[in-house]
Protein backbone atom coordinates (compact mmCIF):
# COMPACT_ATOMS: atom_id res chain seq x y z
CA UNK A 1 0.00 0.00 0.00
CA UNK A 2 1.28 3.41 -1.23
CA UNK A 3 -0.40 6.69 -0.31
CA UNK A 4 0.25 10.37 -0.20
CA UNK A 5 -1.67 13.53 0.99
CA UNK A 6 -3.34 15.96 -1.05
CA UNK A 7 -4.80 18.87 0.44
CA UNK A 8 -7.12 17.46 2.93
CA UNK A 9 -7.55 14.04 1.22
CA UNK A 10 -5.35 10.74 1.65
CA UNK A 11 -4.86 9.11 -2.13
CA UNK A 12 -4.10 5.56 -1.90
CA UNK A 13 -3.37 3.13 -3.92
CA UNK A 14 -3.84 -0.69 -2.81
CA UNK A 15 -4.20 -3.08 -6.07
CA UNK A 16 -5.63 -5.56 -3.22
CA UNK A 17 -8.56 -3.99 -2.52
CA UNK A 18 -12.39 -3.04 -4.46
CA UNK A 19 -14.71 -1.71 -2.24
CA UNK A 20 -17.82 -2.87 -3.41
CA UNK A 21 -16.20 -6.29 -2.75
CA UNK A 22 -14.88 -5.07 0.77
CA UNK A 23 -17.58 -3.09 2.18
CA UNK A 24 -20.72 -4.98 1.18
CA UNK A 25 -19.50 -8.51 1.63
CA UNK A 26 -21.68 -9.15 4.97
CA UNK A 27 -18.67 -8.48 7.28
CA UNK A 28 -19.58 -5.21 8.29
CA UNK A 29 -22.98 -3.50 8.63
CA UNK A 30 -22.43 0.26 8.53
CA UNK A 31 -21.33 1.25 5.46
CA UNK A 32 -23.62 2.93 2.31
CA UNK A 33 -22.64 3.24 -0.88
CA UNK A 34 -23.67 6.87 -2.48
CA UNK A 35 -23.80 8.54 -5.69
CA UNK A 36 -20.70 9.90 -7.00
CA UNK A 37 -18.56 11.20 -9.71
CA UNK A 38 -16.15 8.26 -8.83
CA UNK A 39 -16.47 4.68 -9.75
CA UNK A 40 -17.72 3.93 -6.11
CA UNK A 41 -18.04 6.02 -2.84
CA UNK A 42 -19.26 4.46 0.36
CA UNK A 43 -19.44 6.58 3.46
CA UNK A 44 -19.20 4.59 7.06
CA UNK A 45 -17.87 4.25 10.42
CA UNK A 46 -15.62 2.55 12.67
CA UNK A 47 -16.98 2.87 15.69
CA UNK A 48 -17.72 6.24 15.88
CA UNK A 49 -15.09 7.52 13.17
CA UNK A 50 -16.94 8.36 10.28
CA UNK A 51 -15.07 8.07 7.20
CA UNK A 52 -16.45 8.96 3.31
CA UNK A 53 -13.62 6.98 0.29
CA UNK A 54 -14.04 6.53 -3.17
CA UNK A 55 -12.93 4.29 -5.54
CA UNK A 56 -11.43 6.15 -8.58
CA UNK A 57 -10.10 3.19 -10.73
CA UNK A 58 -8.85 -0.26 -9.88
CA UNK A 59 -6.11 -0.08 -7.00
CA UNK A 60 -6.55 3.33 -6.67
CA UNK A 61 -8.30 5.21 -3.92
CA UNK A 62 -9.56 8.79 -1.91
CA UNK A 63 -9.93 8.81 2.11
CA UNK A 64 -11.77 12.20 2.02
CA UNK A 65 -11.28 14.96 4.39
CA UNK A 66 -8.52 12.89 6.37
CA UNK A 67 -5.31 14.14 7.95
CA UNK A 68 -2.04 11.61 8.02
CA UNK A 69 -2.40 10.90 11.21
CA UNK A 70 -6.27 9.48 11.23
CA UNK A 71 -5.12 7.62 8.45
CA UNK A 72 -2.21 6.07 9.78
CA UNK A 73 -3.76 5.55 13.36
CA UNK A 74 -7.26 4.58 12.39
CA UNK A 75 -7.82 3.38 8.42
CA UNK A 76 -4.36 1.75 7.87
CA UNK A 77 -5.66 -0.76 10.69
CA UNK A 78 -8.84 -0.91 10.10
CA UNK A 79 -8.36 -1.81 6.19
CA UNK A 80 -5.86 -4.20 7.04
CA UNK A 81 -3.48 -2.19 4.72
CA UNK A 82 -0.42 -3.99 6.81
CA UNK A 83 -1.01 -7.41 5.71
CA UNK A 84 0.39 -8.64 2.14
CA UNK A 85 -3.05 -9.95 0.33
CA UNK A 86 -1.37 -10.46 -2.63
CA UNK A 87 1.19 -13.02 -0.90
CA UNK A 88 -2.12 -14.98 1.15
CA UNK A 89 -3.78 -15.41 -2.60
CA UNK A 90 -0.54 -17.00 -4.04
CA UNK A 91 -0.24 -19.02 -1.13
CA UNK A 92 -4.56 -19.91 -1.27
CA UNK A 93 -3.62 -20.34 -5.09
CA UNK A 94 -2.08 -23.87 -4.62
CA UNK A 95 -5.60 -25.02 -4.16
CA UNK A 96 -7.71 -24.96 -7.21
CA UNK A 97 -10.66 -24.12 -5.97
CA UNK A 98 -8.95 -21.22 -3.41
CA UNK A 99 -7.10 -19.92 -6.80
CA UNK A 100 -10.38 -19.50 -8.58
CA UNK A 101 -12.33 -17.95 -5.52
CA UNK A 102 -8.95 -15.33 -5.35
CA UNK A 103 -9.28 -14.85 -9.20
CA UNK A 104 -13.07 -14.00 -8.69
CA UNK A 105 -13.12 -11.50 -6.00
CA UNK A 106 -9.36 -10.47 -5.53
CA UNK A 107 -10.35 -7.28 -3.72
CA UNK A 108 -11.84 -8.26 -0.67
CA UNK A 109 -9.92 -7.57 2.58
CA UNK A 110 -10.86 -8.12 6.03
CA UNK A 111 -11.80 -5.40 8.06
CA UNK A 112 -10.49 -4.85 11.55
CA UNK A 113 -13.51 -4.44 13.76
CA UNK A 114 -13.89 -3.14 16.84
CA UNK A 115 -15.08 -6.22 19.09
CA UNK A 116 -17.87 -5.21 21.06
CA UNK A 117 -19.43 -3.54 17.83
CA UNK A 118 -18.78 -6.46 15.77
CA UNK A 119 -20.48 -8.49 18.58
CA UNK A 120 -23.56 -6.50 18.52
CA UNK A 121 -23.65 -6.18 14.98
CA UNK A 122 -23.29 -10.34 14.56
CA UNK A 123 -25.78 -11.32 17.39
CA UNK A 124 -28.46 -8.26 15.25
CA UNK A 125 -27.21 -10.75 11.91
CA UNK A 126 -29.02 -13.80 13.31
CA UNK A 127 -31.63 -15.12 10.97
CA UNK A 128 -31.28 -11.68 9.09
CA UNK A 129 -30.62 -10.38 5.90
CA UNK A 130 -28.27 -7.22 5.49
CA UNK A 131 -30.34 -4.28 4.71
CA UNK A 132 -32.64 -5.16 7.94
CA UNK A 133 -29.54 -5.73 9.64
CA UNK A 134 -28.67 -2.40 8.70
CA UNK A 135 -31.85 -0.61 9.49
CA UNK A 136 -31.62 -2.28 13.19
CA UNK A 137 -28.00 -0.27 13.30
CA UNK A 138 -29.05 2.27 12.18
CA UNK A 139 -31.92 2.93 14.58
CA UNK A 140 -29.24 2.06 17.36
CA UNK A 141 -27.27 4.70 16.42
CA UNK A 142 -29.72 7.18 15.79
CA UNK A 143 -31.09 6.47 19.24
CA UNK A 144 -27.91 7.60 20.75
CA UNK A 145 -27.40 10.57 18.57
CA UNK A 146 -25.98 8.94 15.70
CA UNK A 147 -23.20 7.07 18.05
CA UNK A 148 -22.32 3.50 17.97
CA UNK A 149 -23.45 3.16 21.91
CA UNK A 150 -20.92 1.86 24.51
CA UNK A 151 -21.78 -1.32 26.36
CA UNK A 152 -21.90 0.83 29.30
CA UNK A 153 -24.48 3.38 27.85
CA UNK A 154 -26.63 -0.17 26.25
CA UNK A 155 -26.34 -1.99 29.93
CA UNK A 156 -29.11 0.63 30.88
CA UNK A 157 -31.33 -1.08 28.65
CA UNK A 158 -33.82 -4.04 29.10
CA UNK A 159 -35.40 -6.39 26.37
CA UNK A 160 -38.57 -3.88 26.20
CA UNK A 161 -36.67 -0.98 25.96
CA UNK A 162 -35.27 -1.95 23.13
CA UNK A 163 -38.10 -2.04 21.42
CA UNK A 164 -37.57 1.03 19.35
CA UNK A 165 -35.20 -1.64 17.28
CA UNK A 166 -37.35 -3.34 15.92
CA UNK A 167 -35.12 -6.36 16.27
CA UNK A 168 -37.04 -9.38 17.59
CA UNK A 169 -36.05 -11.98 19.74
CA UNK A 170 -32.70 -10.63 19.51
CA UNK A 171 -33.46 -7.84 21.72
CA UNK A 172 -33.04 -10.14 24.94
CA UNK A 173 -29.65 -10.85 23.23
CA UNK A 174 -28.49 -7.36 22.83
CA UNK A 175 -29.52 -6.34 26.77
CA UNK A 176 -27.30 -9.70 27.77
CA UNK A 177 -24.58 -8.77 25.60
CA UNK A 178 -23.99 -5.30 26.92
CA UNK A 179 -24.69 -6.19 30.47
CA UNK A 180 -21.59 -9.03 30.19
CA UNK A 181 -19.62 -6.65 28.88
CA UNK A 182 -20.14 -3.68 31.10
CA UNK A 183 -19.87 -5.93 34.05
CA UNK A 184 -16.55 -7.78 32.74
CA UNK A 185 -18.07 -11.13 33.10
CA UNK A 186 -17.03 -10.79 29.43
CA UNK A 187 -13.73 -9.04 28.58
CA UNK A 188 -13.32 -8.81 25.27
CA UNK A 189 -10.02 -8.24 25.01
CA UNK A 190 -8.88 -10.64 27.36
CA UNK A 191 -11.21 -13.43 25.00
CA UNK A 192 -9.19 -12.02 21.82
CA UNK A 193 -5.81 -13.14 23.25
CA UNK A 194 -7.24 -16.65 24.25
CA UNK A 195 -6.35 -19.69 22.60
CA UNK A 196 -8.86 -20.53 20.13
CA UNK A 197 -11.64 -22.60 21.52
CA UNK A 198 -11.55 -20.43 25.03
CA UNK A 199 -12.59 -18.17 22.88
CA UNK A 200 -15.21 -19.41 21.84
CA UNK A 201 -16.54 -20.83 24.74
CA UNK A 202 -16.10 -17.83 26.44
CA UNK A 203 -17.89 -15.78 23.66
CA UNK A 204 -20.87 -18.94 23.74
CA UNK A 205 -21.33 -17.70 27.16
CA UNK A 206 -23.19 -14.69 25.87
CA UNK A 207 -26.74 -15.43 25.44
CA UNK A 208 -27.43 -15.47 21.48
CA UNK A 209 -24.06 -16.06 20.60
CA UNK A 210 -23.76 -19.68 19.41
CA UNK A 211 -21.15 -21.21 16.85
CA UNK A 212 -21.77 -18.79 14.27
CA UNK A 213 -21.53 -15.89 15.85
CA UNK A 214 -18.64 -16.53 18.20
CA UNK A 215 -16.71 -17.47 14.56
CA UNK A 216 -17.80 -13.93 13.29
CA UNK A 217 -16.73 -12.12 15.94
CA UNK A 218 -13.39 -13.41 16.73
CA UNK A 219 -12.31 -13.16 12.54
CA UNK A 220 -13.92 -9.82 12.23
CA UNK A 221 -13.87 -7.94 15.52
CA UNK A 222 -10.81 -10.22 17.16
CA UNK A 223 -8.54 -10.95 14.07
CA UNK A 224 -8.56 -14.32 14.79
CA UNK A 225 -7.88 -15.12 11.01
CA UNK A 226 -8.23 -19.07 12.03
CA UNK A 227 -11.61 -18.27 13.06
CA UNK A 228 -13.83 -19.90 10.09
CA UNK A 229 -17.49 -18.92 9.86
CA UNK A 230 -19.63 -21.16 8.51
CA UNK A 231 -23.27 -20.45 6.90
CA UNK A 232 -25.49 -22.18 4.36
CA UNK A 233 -23.11 -21.06 1.55
CA UNK A 234 -19.68 -22.26 3.19
CA UNK A 235 -21.42 -25.87 4.53
CA UNK A 236 -22.16 -25.75 -0.06
CA UNK A 237 -18.06 -25.53 -0.44
CA UNK A 238 -17.04 -28.03 2.14
CA UNK A 239 -19.30 -30.31 1.07
CA UNK A 240 -18.57 -30.07 -2.34
CA UNK A 241 -14.77 -29.26 -2.70
CA UNK A 242 -13.45 -30.28 0.60
CA UNK A 243 -15.07 -33.20 1.72
CA UNK A 244 -11.91 -34.29 3.30
CA UNK A 245 -11.23 -31.57 5.08
CA UNK A 246 -10.32 -27.91 4.53
CA UNK A 247 -6.46 -27.33 3.30
CA UNK A 248 -4.34 -27.68 6.21
CA UNK A 249 -1.59 -25.41 4.54
CA UNK A 250 -4.65 -22.60 4.59
CA UNK A 251 -6.01 -22.80 7.87
CA UNK A 252 -3.67 -20.45 9.53
CA UNK A 253 -5.33 -17.96 7.76
CA UNK A 254 -8.90 -19.20 6.85
CA UNK A 255 -11.04 -17.00 8.08
CA UNK A 256 -9.69 -14.76 4.97
CA UNK A 257 -10.07 -18.02 2.35
CA UNK A 258 -13.42 -17.98 3.88
CA UNK A 259 -14.12 -14.28 2.72
CA UNK A 260 -13.12 -15.54 -0.90
CA UNK A 261 -14.78 -18.56 -0.74
CA UNK A 262 -18.01 -17.02 0.09
CA UNK A 263 -18.35 -14.17 -2.20
CA UNK A 264 -17.43 -17.13 -5.23
CA UNK A 265 -19.74 -19.82 -4.23
CA UNK A 266 -22.30 -17.59 -3.42
CA UNK A 267 -22.03 -15.86 -7.17
CA UNK A 268 -21.38 -18.26 -9.42
CA UNK A 269 -24.77 -20.19 -7.84
CA UNK A 270 -27.02 -17.46 -8.70
CA UNK A 271 -25.40 -17.44 -12.03
CA UNK A 272 -26.19 -20.60 -12.84
CA UNK A 273 -29.55 -20.24 -11.71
Amino acid sequence: MDYRVQGNDIIVYEPDLDLDETLDCGQAFRWKKIASDHDCTYVGSFVNDKLMVSQTEKGNFIFHNTDENDFISKWIKYFDFETDYSELKRCFSEDETLSKACSFAGGIRLLRQDSWECLISFIISQNNNIPRIKGIIDRLCEHYHSKFPSCEQLSQENEDSLAYLRSGFRAKYIADAASKTADGTAKLREIAAMPIDEARAALKQIKGVGPKVAECVLLYGMYRTEAFPIDVWIKRVLAQYYPDGFPEFARENAGIAQQYLFHYIRSITKQSE
